[in-house]
């Protein structure tokens, strides 16, 4: 089970180098680090867990987070309207994007990041995405919304780039040409 204590910080070589890809079928090891990924976020929204185990809650986490090069990251989002969103994502990527942009008007957090970074991290509104599941079945699937900035977010982990290298540090909340911004419940 991993625990913040398992999560590296900003800081740490492995959130600034590019994962590498995984290979099929998954050896057992990659298949507990996709596992795992996922159950942290799930455990980071069960209230029991939260107290016992100190977790901060979290919709995405990627593989270099837990200093493991790979191309594999987990997202878990419950929206308001519609299903949850959860799934496991190897060798993830994106095959197209709206020209529209969004933010989060309150920006965005990481689970690596320990301090409140402000500033609006311009992400594409709508994304059509490939990936492969545990198995190592393809998938593809269109994410609109705060599921498209966490899947862009964990996407940048997997590339070593962090949040807040998108924000524009001399005006971070300069107006994002061509974007609607994105209240988070």
């Amino acid at each position: 089970m991993i625990l913040m204590k398992d999560i590296v910080r900003e800081g740490h070589p492995s959130l600034r180098k590019k994962a590498k890809e995984v290979k099929f079928p998954l050896s057992t090891d990659d298949r507990k680090i996709a596992e795992d990924l996922l159950q942290y976020l799930k455990n980071s929204h069960d209230p029991d867990f939260v107290e016992k185990y100190k977790l901060r809650a979290g919709i995405g986490i990627a593989a270099p987070q837990i200093n493991s090069s790979k191309r594999i990251f987990a997202l878990h989002i419950t929206e308001s309207e519609g299903n949850p969103i959860s799934f496991i994502a190897i060798n993830p990527k994106i095959v197209s994007h709206s020209v529209e942009r969004t933010y989060l008007t309150a920006g965005e957090g990481c689970l690596s990041v320990d301090r409140n970074v402000q500033g609006y991290v311009p992400r594409y509104t709508r994304i059509t995405i490939k990936a492969f599941d545990l198995e190592g079945n393809e998938f593809k699937k269109r994410l609109k919304g705060v599921a498209s900035i966490a899947f862009q977010h964990e996407l940048d982990h997997l590339n070593g780039v962090m949040f807040y290298d998108h924000i524009d540090m001399n005006d971070p909340f300069k107006e994002i040409p061509n974007s609607t911004p994105l209240e988070r419940e």
